[in-house]
């Protein structure tokens, strides 16, 4: 199985390399105005660019890839909202398992329908500990899986669902604040997430600044994920 993602990102940790992705909805991002994301995605220094979302009302998953691979080399990963949201034409999948929850159908449920699937695609796929984490109010992430966020003040919860996650052998542990966060995860807890577990740590949610995205680097992160503000105004990243 093809592992470039996930090695990249662990040979990017042992370097202490930073690492930036940018996150596009297909649902906010119509296919004719993909290029002039794509044009903007290549000024500046990206590693990654995801897709994916909470919620999809068009299914239009496959074209959305294509549209955009016609403009951009940069490898696409997958970031599914649910076990629907898959396309062959990606590079890899986040097999994310949403472990600050209880709702089984984000621990195991999705899996269990999308693994048929992704065994018939070349993707490489990415066993992802997936933590939401209190970002100021409900996201729309925490509303559809019908979860609770672990609460931004209680660290040692999130190192130990991390350390779990990490025990069951998933590659990498997401940090994730969710679409829209007013407010970026602590320092503290990344940091104490970071002391614990020996994976990459991605981290996204509510970054606008540059000062911001630093902070979360130094705290620990490898990958770092920006949506809202880059969909908001493609030049944001030039002054970060």
């Amino acid at each position: 199985m093809n592992k470039k993602f996930a090695n990249h990102l662990q040979v990017a940790k042992k370097n202490k390399e930073q690492l930036l992705a940018i996150l596009l909805d297909p649902d906010k991002l119509p296919l004719d105005q993909i290029h002039e994301k794509a044009v903007n995605i290549n000024k500046i220094k990206v590693d990654y660019i995801l897709v994916g979302g909470s919620l999809l009302f068009t299914n239009l998953m496959d074209s959305f890839i294509l549209e955009l691979k016609k403009h951009t080399n940069i490898p696409i990963i997958l970031f599914p909202g649910n076990a629907m949201q898959i396309s062959n034409h990606a590079d890899g999948i986040l097999f994310l398992s949403l472990l600050s929850g209880r709702n089984s159908e984000f621990l195991i449920g999705n899996q269990v329908i999308a693994a048929p699937l992704l065994k018939q695609t070349k993707l490489e796929i990415i066993s992802t500990s997936y933590l939401l984490i209190e970002s100021g109010r409900e996201t729309t992430a925490s509303y559809i899986s019908n979860t609770k966020p672990i609460p931004r003040h209680k660290s040692e919860i999130a190192m130990a669902t991390a350390l779990a996650g990490e025990m069951m052998g998933h590659q990498i542990t997401y940090l994730d604040g969710g679409s829209g966060a007013q407010k970026i995860i602590p320092k503290k807890l990344i940091e104490q997430v970071a002391k614990h577990v020996n994976n990459p740590i991605i981290v996204g949610g509510g970054i606008q600044t540059r000062k911001q995205l630093n902070k979360i680097y130094k705290a620990g992160a490898t990958l770092v994920v920006i949506g809202n503000a880059f969909e908001n105004d493609n030049l944001l990243l030039d002054n970060l």
